[in-house]
């Protein structure tokens, strides 16, 4: 975002806020992740499974390097019907190895779906909590301060992050 952008943004909301009277009120997002154990395990839990499939891929890819080399060195050895097995094996090595890799990684893969799992949860908690305190309080706009580069100044009297994670029974 540019200044220019930011600054017109700001105007917008400003004006918008002056003109209504409208409540608004800051979330630090990281600050209160960091301060939910199940945030911290399910991250955890994403981390050892994503090593765990690039591991399987790295070794799909290392037998199909392997196999290219042998097939280098032995090359002036073999027929052209033996070199064609050797160069689709190769290739079919390599097709499952990237295939392997969408399957976990792709956009609708496997990761995707098990952070999904194990974050909505999570953050369906937050945002209700987020709601509740917003619909007692009046707010018509929580932002989170943590994610948003548009944010040049936000007063702590309005950071509603240990009230949120006050509300989901975690202390600050």
């Amino acid at each position: 975002m540019t200044i220019k952008k930011l600054v017109m943004t700001l105007a917008v909301i400003f004006s918008a806020a002056s003109a209504s009277a409208q409540k608004f009120a800051l979330i630090d997002m990281e600050y209160v992740l960091k301060n939910i154990p199940a945030y911290e395990r399910a991250n955890e839990q994403l981390n050892q499974v994503s090593k765990k499939w690039q591991a399987e891929i790295e070794a799909l890819s290392t037998e199909a390097q392997t196999m290219y080399k042998n097939y280098q060195n032995e090359v002036v050895f073999l027929s052209q019907e033996q070199k064609k097995e050797r160069q689709d094996a190769i290739m079919e090595k390599e097709k499952s190895a990237a295939e392997l890799k969408k399957k976990y990684f792709g956009p609708d893969g496997e990761l995707f779906k098990k952070r999904a799992s194990l974050m909505t949860p999570i953050q369906d908690e937050i945002y209700n909590a987020v709601k509740d305190i917003a619909d007692l309080r009046g707010y018509q706009l929580v932002v989170d301060r943590a994610g948003s580069a548009g944010i040049i100044f936000g007063s702590p009297k309005i950071d509603i992050s240990n009230e949120v994670l006050q509300k989901l029974g975690y202390s600050y």
